[in-house]
């Protein structure tokens, strides 16, 4: 029986990319079974290695330098924005305001400031419409930081401007718009990968702050100056995906007029796998690890909410309660963790191109006896 395979991996964030991810997993494949139709698609869902994904997926696509931004901890790093045909700019959060930039955590002072000078340098080059994938940062500055740099003044009840970062917005008293640079005509799409909202015990701080380095003390003061923002800005901040990138969705969308989209859907309908997914008898997906956040809004769980066929996820890590929760759908579900085939993490870290071969190997032979 020959099978209809897609391979869809997200990256692993530190190891491969997406495109790496999903040649490792193909060539695994076709070492088992050769006969089958295997199609390598990479994905991304508004985190690290997007704008990559895009550009390779859309003909014609250009990348344009802007010169050294901020980053988020101020320290100079590159920025650029990706053309595309239809006068769009796509630009990545990550590459200029990444965790993975971070030399040490700094939860209250991460900026995203640097984000703003890329879209300001995209909206002057006259670009028709921009989509910005949020995913993956550093931050906890709802977006402060890109709005500053976009003209917008966050002053403190002496008419100074507050510091950078998410602790400075706890001295925001005002707001002035007047200088605020206008969004382009076609409008701003933010892509997300959470659905948490701003504030509260599921929100940006409490969620996902601990990752950027924040203690419990960071977290409750982070969570009041979101509050504090949210209440100078208005806007929706119970909205699904407010707290992506630690409410950087919520300011552009509130400041910017943004529309939040779930990015894992918007790059499956952009890369053409939307399409792919109901006819697929096997889809094989991925990421660095997949727990519980994982259903909700990444790229796994997207792709396991839309397959009509056996979903196969392959990744570093596996939580057991992501996977009980995975296989509550109707087609087969089966999970492989690399530091399993490895043998431990450290091994599977060393060479997770052979281990995703492996993979890759084990994902055929398992799909090969359950569809046969």
């Amino acid at each position: 029986m020959r099978l209809r395979v897609v391979l869809a991996p997200d990256s692993f964030k530190g190891t491969l990319d997406a495109a790496g991810a999903a040649r490792a997993l193909a060539t695994g494949w076709r070492r088992a079974r050769p006969e089958d139709d295997v199609r390598e698609m990479p994905q991304a869902d508004g985190g690290e290695g997007t704008a990559a994904v895009i550009a390779a997926a859309v003909p014609g696509s250009r990348w344009h330098a802007v010169g050294l931004v901020p980053g988020p901890d101020g320290s100079p790093v590159p920025g650029r924005w990706l053309e595309l045909r239809d006068g769009t700019a796509v630009v990545e959060l990550a590459e200029v305001a990444g965790l993975t930039l971070m030399r040490r955590p700094d939860p209250r002072g991460a900026t995203t400031a640097g984000l703003g000078r890329v879209l300001r340098a995209a909206v002057e080059a006259g670009v028709q419409r921009v989509v910005v994938a949020v995913g993956g940062s550093a931050t906890t500055d709802g977006g402060a930081g890109a709005l500053s740099a976009l003209g917008l003044r966050i002053l403190d009840d002496g008419g100074a401007p507050v510091p950078p970062g998410g602790g400075g917005l706890a001295r925001a008293a005002r707001l002035d718009d007047s200088g605020l640079l206008p969004p382009p005509q076609g409008g701003v799409e933010v892509l997300t990968d959470v659905t948490a909202p701003l504030t509260g015990p599921d929100g940006a701080a409490a969620t996902f702050g601990p990752q950027k380095g924040a203690d419990p003390w960071d977290v409750i003061a982070l969570d009041a100056a979101l509050a504090r923002w949210s209440a100078l800005l208005g806007g929706e901040p119970a909205a699904p995906g407010a707290g992506a990138a630690g409410g950087t969705a919520f300011g552009l969308a509130t400041a910017w007029g943004a529309r939040l989209v779930p990015g894992a859907r918007r790059v499956a309908e952009v890369t053409g796998l939307a399409s792919l997914l109901p006819t697929a008898d096997v889809v094989v997906t991925g990421e660095g690890r997949f727990d519980t956040t994982s259903l909700t809004g990444k790229v796994v769980g997207a792709v396991l909410d839309a397959a009509a066929g056996a979903v196969v996820v392959v990744a570093g890590a596996v939580e057991p309660n992501a996977l009980e929760r995975a296989r509550n759908r109707r087609a087969p579900v089966r999970a492989l963790a690399l530091t399993d085939l490895a043998g431990s993490r450290a091994a599977a870290l060393a060479d997770p191109e052979r281990w995703l071969k492996v993979a890759g190997e084990r994902a055929a032979a398992w799909a090969g006896e359950v569809l046969a």
